[in-house]
């Protein structure tokens, strides 16, 4: 009905009554007219239609001035709308009308002057509500941790029995009792706030990723086997006797791929090896149930929060080495150009040789140093690298978009106290795996693709034009003149922009804000191709340790290709069953990195606590009219607060800077800072210039 309802409005630039509407859709009984009325009301709460004071419907996209996100309130009360297509929307806080952190609304919002307001609340979801206990008079009351929410919570009186001060608790909301105002009770006691790895969990409940398996899918496990059987090989290619290995972190234990490779010729025989989940979670089972529901696991910092229990994850499906495991293999014949010429795909079991690591691996391909043990798998992985550069230098050609983004890694301590942050070191093995891994997916892809079934891929949409146009000429206020011609957008353009800008020393900010103008990638069973990898066809079939589309990608190329049941009852079931499990996977995902974000946030400003008072020089990451943000060379970003300039200063949105009568402050400038106070609790770093010799003169 959805659809229809979409069709009837495509043109219309008036709003239409659910009786003219209707008079198109013919619904003659009030249960019709009762799912019509239920149907706008879900489209209008999701921001597909404004409903007018007068009870009209028009679809949002053909308004001139309203727009739909979820709005992110700052320190100084003030939100920013983040709309699908088209920059953020500011909100100053006498606009709010009542909205809170993370609502999605409605805005009305005028681009003449920048004014912009909140008609509408559409959703708020208070399901996920993480705080801490605090004394208060000698009364102890709840203090939720997103302090930008302005609400207040009153627990009810049981729920505070066994909570004490400093408690991190999880609270279900009852319902609204005022202006602002909600009854609530303690569904979990998380933990104390000083008690290692509760800040973790904390932020992880906040998103809404269940960190304890249900009692169900404890007691199924008491049937999962510790090592593969025989029957379990019935119909299984054996590669027990292959050359077959996997590299990982050093501290990694969920491995669910290996690899393998040989020389025929000129061509290279690349073998991907997948480890089998989807022969111990299967469909109906409690496990299947809430692997579908968490979606992936969540790595945050060094706490693991997987999708499937331990006991799988590193177990029996991990990809340990001296041990049989079930796997799905992909072995690629690919020419000397990266072109893969021939393939097969077939339920497997192997034996993984040894569990290297990137760093090991490394010292081979990048130092020709050999480290003990690795001797007799020096050839393949020379092998591997050739092989790699070949595949990297096919993925160059065709449009592959590497943005070359430095990632953070957080170092803790025994008691999960942060002690360093640094650069996530990338070298050759990493990038090898990734290469394999692109192959052996865009394979898996376009053999189902070329069968016409029901499947699920990775797809990642064309950018929205108006967003390249906003950075081309941000780039051109900096002073940099872009020479691509940007007026046809493919991922061969976006290579050449970002090329035209790596030897700049804010490579790292314009290439973070080029992505940022690009829409996400997201599961989808309609393929639309994948624009960042310049693929027509991709999925994820390598992760199923850690990712539901992988698992489900397993399902069906078990369903379709080793039983063969591609009958239409099949195939009906299937194209309606990925549009949840695709939707559902994406959101997840979303949550997934929003924590990853969050812990990232927290615990550098936990490291910088310890590093008041001191100076670094840093970058001019992002300006905003409160201040802008200073990156430091190991990735910790921190707030100069446009108060603490010396002088009056201006935002200037067009040109991303702050403007003084004799001075101004723009995205890539170097500055040196000073650390004046950072807080863990609120995951904040605060600086301040150091000197006066900083910024442009006018």
């Amino acid at each position: 009905m959805e659809e229809q309802i979409i069709e009837i409005l495509k043109d219309e630039t008036k709003g239409q009554t659910i009786d003219e509407i209707n008079k198109k859709l013919q619904y003659k009984s009030v249960k019709g007219i009762n799912e019509l009325q239920t149907v706008l009301d879900q489209m209008t709460t999701e921001g597909i239609l404004h409903k007018s004071k007068k009870r009209e419907y028009i679809l949002m996209s053909n308004t001139k001035t309203l727009k739909c996100g979820y709005i992110r309130i700052n320190r100084s009360g003030n939100g920013f709308v983040e709309v699908e297509n088209g920059p953020d929307i500011f909100v100053r806080s006498e606009n709010l009308n009542g909205a809170i952190n993370n609502d999605f609304v409605e805005v009305d919002y005028s681009t003449h002057n920048n004014e912009a307001y909140v008609i509408k609340i559409l959703k708020r979801d208070l399901s996920n509500l993480v705080g801490e206990m605090v004394s208060i008079k000698n009364k102890l009351v709840f203090k939720p941790d997103d302090d930008k929410l302005n609400i207040i919570v009153k627990l009810t009186k049981d729920s505070l029995n066994q909570v004490v001060e400093g408690h991190k608790v999880l609270v279900q909301i009852i319902k609204e009792i005022g202006k602002r105002q909600y009854l609530g009770k303690i569904a979990k006691i998380i933990g104390h706030k000083n008690d290692p790895g509760v800040d973790i969990i904390t932020i992880a409940l906040r998103h809404g990723i269940e960190v304890e398996f249900s009692e169900e899918v404890i007691k199924e496990l008491e049937n999962i086997p510790n090592v593969v059987s025989e029957n379990e090989k019935v119909g299984r290619k054996d590669l027990t006797n292959k050359m077959i290995f996997t590299i990982d972190g050093d501290d990694t234990k969920d491995i669910d791929d290996a690899i393998s490779i040989k020389k025929n010729n000129d061509n290279y025989i690349l073998g991907v090896h997948i480890a089998d989940v989807s022969h111990y979670v299967k469909m109906g089972s409690s496990l299947y149930d809430s692997a579908f529901k968490r979606g992936t696991s969540s790595y945050l910092a060094d706490t693991v929060i997987p999708m499937i229990p331990h006991q799988l994850s590193n177990g029996i499906c991990s990809l340990n080495p001296d041990v049989e495991r079930l796997t799905i293999s992909c072995v690629m014949t690919i020419n000397k150009n990266g072109k893969v010429i021939d393939y097969d795909i077939f339920p497997s079991v192997i034996k993984s040789r040894k569990q290297m690591t990137y760093k090991n691996v490394n010292k081979i391909l990048e130092e020709d140093i050999v480290p003990e043990g690795y001797e007799a798998y020096v050839s393949d992985l020379k092998l591997m690298a050739e092989l790699a550069k070949i595949l990297r230098a096919e993925k160059v050609s065709r449009g592959y978009i590497d943005f070359g983004l430095d990632e953070a890694k957080i170092i803790q301590d025994e008691n999960g106290k942060a002690i360093n942050v640094v650069k996530r070191e990338r070298g050759v093995g990493e990038n090898l795996i990734e290469d394999f891994m692109i192959a052996a997916n865009e394979t898996i892809a376009t053999h189902i693709s070329n069968m016409d079934l029901p499947f699920i891929y990775r797809v990642h949409d064309v950018p929205n034009s108006e967003k390249i146009e906003d950075f081309k000429n941000l780039i051109k206020q900096m002073g940099y003149q872009i020479h691509t011609d940007l007026n046809k957008i493919t991922p061969l353009t976006m290579q050449k922009v970002l090329n035209e800008l790596r030897d700049k020393k804010e490579f790292n900010i314009l290439s973070d804000m080029l992505l940022r103008s690009m829409k996400k990638a997201i599961y989808s069973p309609n393929n639309i191709g994948h624009f960042g990898l310049a693929l027509t066809n991709y999925t994820h079939f390598t992760s199923p340790i850690r990712r539901f589309p992988d698992l489900t990608v397993h399902r069906l190329l078990r369903t379709y290709l080793f039983e063969n049941r591609i009958d239409m009852e099949t195939i009906n079931y299937n194209a309606k069953y990925l549009v949840d499990v695709a939707t559902n996977s994406s959101e997840t995902e979303v949550a997934a990195t929003e924590a990853e974000r969050d812990v990232l946030d927290m615990k550098m400003a936990e490291y910088m606590e310890s590093h008041i008072g001191e100076e670094y020089d840093g970058i001019i990451s992002g300006v905003t009219n409160f201040g802008m943000f200073v990156e430091l060379d190991n990735l910790v970003e921190g707030l100069v607060h446009i108060s603490s300039l010396d002088g009056y200063f201006e935002y200037i949105p067009e040109i991303l800077s702050l403007v003084s009568e004799n001075k101004r402050y723009r995205i890539g400038d170097e500055v040196r800072v000073v650390v004046t106070s950072a807080s863990k609790e609120s995951s904040t770093i605060d600086f301040e210039l150091v000197g006066d010799q900083y910024g442009d003169k006018k």
